[in-house]
């Protein structure tokens, strides 16, 4: 024994240890430098701080370190870990609390954790296990349900390589490296409590983020890479926030999103292809690379939203979470314990190039989505939809935000799901419809926000209960079944747009303002047109309304009303007839409008015009008052001043 001591201060003296390595039957108790131990393959037991400084190369270890201490591995080469290891802070600098409230819902809280167990130093790499269910650095006291929280912090400065096929925890993870995954290996990485660690983790497999038994969060890490699954979820009535960047490296990675009830998921960042850097330093040479095919697939990335409410953007941001083209991504929407919802929350313009559908993986149309859209409120959330929509399920419009179907340019027409049992639009902003050539035909509309049509392709509405304005600046708004009754006002504000009100239950609107050359499609034996409280009757060759002129013809069907400068009727028109109906409110203007020629409105501008003009002549007339008793008080006066 006593020779067996004087052997192992040797090898510790040459090593440069600074202090002894005494071994205790197999096992060599230690602090300060045990590179010498770790390289034999001695088990150790530490009995204060240590460090190994791993030379260039790869070293297995198929020792166990435990004890009281911390471990640091430096140097420029890779130690693996084939064994579980044990070690601990001493007691004296133990202060960490881990409590588990939630009743019958528990979940795992983590507070004033410890400093590091375990610190990587930049240039070197510490591998968990050798392809298996062992390699570990933990100690896990805290009887955590759903999985083992580990006591054993870790600071990675270098690189962490995780190669275990288990479900396992790293503590609370800090440092700057980066922490890597092999691809294909089965393992996964649970990821708890608030972890200050502002590196890279690259996922070659799978990593639980939250969970239904603890919340998390990453405030400072650069990015994500996907090569794998990313699987988030959340406990009961909890908010997990995650911002940073994902880039794909793989064929058909995924980011995969849970929730339970009251709880929700944010995604900040933008989950982008990858075509340069490795997994420490992840870039895409061309943004637009996101938006088309590249061989084999390569850049293909999706996201499957389990019955999970989640937001991309917070509001502060206007870079979509998932660019791209059904060819480049995809986007599911599944009911597990409830629907899935899904909230755009953006600070700007953002355009969504793919389908949401409710299929498996990539094939996202194989089924309609099971879930609800929500466009935020946020001032200036302005998303278009430039695929076509397969989600059975309704579109919310918040106040002050937009919602385009189509981007206005070719290939990119838009448009929402119909004939499914949970189909609608609650419209409390703007619903702007611009397709250049895919006729839209529109769930049922809903809500106090307004309707344009703006594009050279038809829109078709067939249940319309909104309050707001509808406007049609180019193409055709075709009223079908339902009317615009509702609607505050309508503007036809483009010399080709078209409001067809040939199928539509009546031809009644609260307020009419047109441009020179815009149409309205009545019945062919339509006879009135009512606006307001104020019915003109339809016969000859023109009809007036209000301030309104319009040519009166028939093709086919139809009988077309073409709007006329003010100025042009040149024939007597029939004047309108007063209706036995109480006067509606005809509501605001609909704002400036780009104006091809005379615009004659309906509404009540004219009493306006009166008002304005008798208010005049009510000055004028005061003036000329004061003016009178001016001139008759500066005359010469013919008699003495009455005292009184």
């Amino acid at each position: 024994m006593k020779r067996s001591w004087h052997l192992v201060l040797a090898s510790a003296l040459v090593a440069g240890a600074v202090t002894p390595v005494v071994a205790v039957g197999s096992a060599v108790a230690a602090d300060g430098d045990i590179t010498s131990a770790v390289l034999a393959n001695r088990d150790v037991v530490l009995t204060g701080d240590a460090v190994v400084r791993v030379p260039r190369g790869t070293h297995i270890y198929t020792g166990v370190i435990s004890g009281e201490g911390a471990l640091r591995v430096s140097g420029t080469g890779t130690l693996v870990l084939a064994k579980d290891s044990t070690f601990t802070l001493p007691r004296s600098r133990q202060h960490q609390r881990v409590q588990v409230p939630g009743g019958n819902h528990p979940y795992v809280v983590v507070g004033s954790a410890d400093e590091p167990a375990v610190t990587v130093d930049a240039g070197a790499t510490l591998q968990y296990g050798t392809g298996g269910t062992t390699g570990l650095i933990g100690s896990f006291p805290y009887n955590t349900p759903g999985y083992q929280q580990n006591q054993d912090n870790i600071r990675v400065d270098g690189t962490l390589r995780l190669s275990l096929t288990r479900l396992f925890n790293l503590g609370i993870i800090s440092g700057s490296g980066l922490i890597t995954q092999p691809r294909n290996m089965w393992g996964t990485l649970q990821i708890c409590g608030t972890n200050p660690f502002s590196g890279i983790f690259d996922n070659g497999t799978g990593v639980n983020f939250a969970s239904t038994t603890c919340a998390a969060e990453l405030p400072g890490a650069r990015s994500v890479v996907n090569r794998g699954s990313w699987i988030i979820d959340t406990p009961l009535n909890h908010t997990v926030v995650q911002r940073q960047n994902f880039y794909s490296h793989e064929y058909g990675n995924d980011v995969n999103v849970h929730s339970r009830p009251g709880s929700k998921v944010i995604l900040t960042g933008v989950y982008s292809w990858s075509d340069s850097g490795d997994g420490a330093a992840p870039s895409l040479s061309d943004p637009g690379l996101n938006w088309r095919p590249v061989a084999h697939n390569l850049n293909k990335r999706g996201t499957n939203i389990e019955g999970a409410d989640v937001q991309w953007g917070d509001g502060t941001t206007h870079r979509i979470f998932m660019p791209g083209t059904a060819q480049t991504v995809y986007i599911n929407l599944h009911a597990r314990r409830q629907r899935s919802r899904l909230t755009f929350d953006y600070d700007g313009p953002v355009t969504l190039g793919a389908p949401i559908g409710g299929g498996i993986y990539h094939d996202t149309l194989s089924a309609p989505g099971a879930g609800d859209v929500v466009i935020a409120g946020t001032r200036g959330n302005d998303v278009t939809f430039a695929a076509a929509q397969y989600y059975d399920g309704s579109t919310t419009v918040d106040r002050n935000a937009t919602l385009r179907l189509g981007s206005g340019t070719a290939g990119g027409d838009g448009s929402l799901h119909t004939g499914g049992a949970l189909d609608k639009v609650i419209d409390n902003g703007s619903l702007v419809i611009r397709n250049t050539r895919t006729p839209v035909s529109l769930p049922a509309v809903t809500g106090a926000g307004s309707v344009t049509q703006s594009g050279a392709a038809a829109t078709t509405v067939t249940s319309a209960a909104y309050t707001g304005a509808t406007t049609v600046t180019k193409g055709s708004l075709i009223v079908s079944g339902t009317s615009l009754r509702t609607s505050s006002a309508v503007a036809l504000t483009g010399s080709s747009a078209v409001l067809d009100l040939s199928k539509a239950r009546d031809t009644t609107l609260r307020r009419l303002r047109v441009v020179t050359g815009a149409k309205i499609l009545l019945p062919r034996n339509a006879r009135e047109l009512t606006v307001g409280s104020t019915t003109a009757k339809v016969s000859g060759t023109a009809l007036a309304i209000g301030r309104a002129r319009f040519s009166v013809s028939r093709a086919g069907a139809h009988t077309v009303l073409t709007a006329l400068p003010s100025s042009a009727a040149t024939t007597p028109a029939p004047s309108p007839s007063r209706t036995g109906r109480a006067a509606t409110s005809l509501g605001a203007s609909t704002g400036a409008m780009a104006d091809t020629g005379a615009m004659a409105d309906t509404s009540s501008n004219v009493g306006a015009l009166w008002t304005v003009t008798g208010l005049a002549g009510v000055v004028l007339a005061g003036v000329a008052a004061v003016f009178a008793f001016v001139r008759v008080r500066s005359r010469p006066r013919t008699s003495p001043r009455h005292a009184r």
